[in-house]
């Protein structure tokens, strides 16, 4: 199942998240954010409504994403984040680095 669909591209690329991202699938999903945002670079804003589970590779890979991001001027916004998700954020402080709505 695909865990990452890029949805819009106005003003900033507004990506949805679904299902578990983890170990196994984090490589693609650095692939595919990678891919849009060298196409198109602006902020990135993922909707995490319909995410249900990270693991720590997975926090990894959103700080490879902020970093670069960050490098190049843009951030990173993380909304409708479940509260199981939000927890892994905080206590990384990772919610200091990104927005989190």
């Amino acid at each position: 199942m695909q865990q990452v669909k890029l949805n819009g591209t106005e003003g900033a690329l507004l990506f949805s998240l679904y299902g578990e991202i983890d170990s196994a699938t984090s490589d693609d999903f650095y692939a595919q954010v990678m891919a849009a945002y060298e196409h198109d670079k602006k902020d990135i804003v993922f909707d995490c409504a319909a995410l249900t589970f990270i693991d720590s590779t997975t926090l990894g890979t959103f700080v490879k994403i902020y970093k670069k991001l960050k490098e190049d001027g843009f951030s990173v916004v993380l909304e409708n984040v479940k509260p199981n998700v939000r927890k892994l954020f905080e206590i990384c402080a990772l919610n200091t680095l990104m927005e989190i709505r």
